[in-house]
């Protein structure tokens, strides 16, 4: 599965209409927009994972810049999700004097 970043979306935009927009280019598999965890709005973007990755690429070529809801569609090959650490190692900043600041009882 080929997975396309689209970004600069109208936040009333829905799951159904990227899917149909899509569709015209290939076989869409999943539409997912990304959605504020706290309010559930629309976060501007979404992902939608094609089958074929040639397919991908020609709806990438033919949507990216296109006025959808009067704003330009930013259609692109997703980038892979980066692993994000938890817990205690996600507070060691890479500057050491910082990291020393955290444990300083100093203060």
């Amino acid at each position: 599965m080929q997975n396309i970043y689209v970004g600069n979306l109208n936040f009333t935009a829905t799951e159904e209409r990227l899917r149909t927009l899509f569709a015209d280019h290939g076989t869409v598999e999943t539409v997912t927009i990304v959605r504020d965890g706290a309010s559930g709005a629309s976060r501007g973007f979404a992902f939608v994972g094609m089958t074929d990755a040639s397919q991908a690429g020609t709806a990438i070529s033919a949507l990216n810049g296109t006025l959808r809801g009067g704003r330009p569609l930013n259609v692109s090959e997703a980038l892979p999700k980066l692993e994000r650490r938890r817990g205690h190692d996600a507070l060691l900043l890479p500057d050491y004097r910082r990291r020393q600041s955290l444990y300083s009882y100093d203060t």
